[in-house]
């Protein structure tokens, strides 16, 4: 098999303000979008995220009402202080104050307007 595309679908209540917090502070651009869908591409690479709305018809019917609860969206950065500033400053809350792990993680959390935890991770260097 050869993966040529990562995507991770988070189904949430308002599309629109997960791909405006995701744009906004992370860098991804739109792809494409229609009514309760869009598809967010980074230009860095990494994982492209596609933000459903909940109830979306498209969706199976057992997966409708299903939200992207628990689920945890992890970017790994080389400036994890620089990047924690630099939220702060654009008013993006920190859920979760950077701390760092007994195996070298170093990590903190934001949290999306649909709830959506994003982490940003810096490795400790060996």
């Amino acid at each position: 098999m050869q993966i040529t595309t990562t995507t991770l679908a988070l189904t949430v209540e308002d599309v629109t303000a997960s791909a405006a917090f995701l744009r906004r502070h992370f860098g991804y651009t739109e792809e494409m979008s229609a009514d309760g869908f869009v598809s967010l591409q980074h230009p860095g690479g990494g994982v492209n995220v596609v933000c459903l709305r909940r109830g979306l018809e498209v969706l199976p019917e057992d997966q409708r009402d299903r939200t992207a609860s628990g689920v945890i969206l992890a970017f790994v950065v080389e400036d994890l202080a620089g990047e924690e500033r630099r939220l702060r400053g654009e008013g993006v809350e920190i859920t979760l104050p950077l701390r760092e792990e007994p195996w070298g993680e170093k990590l903190f959390q934001v949290t999306d307007p649909n709830g959506v935890v994003i982490e940003l991770v810096e490795w400790a260097r060996q």
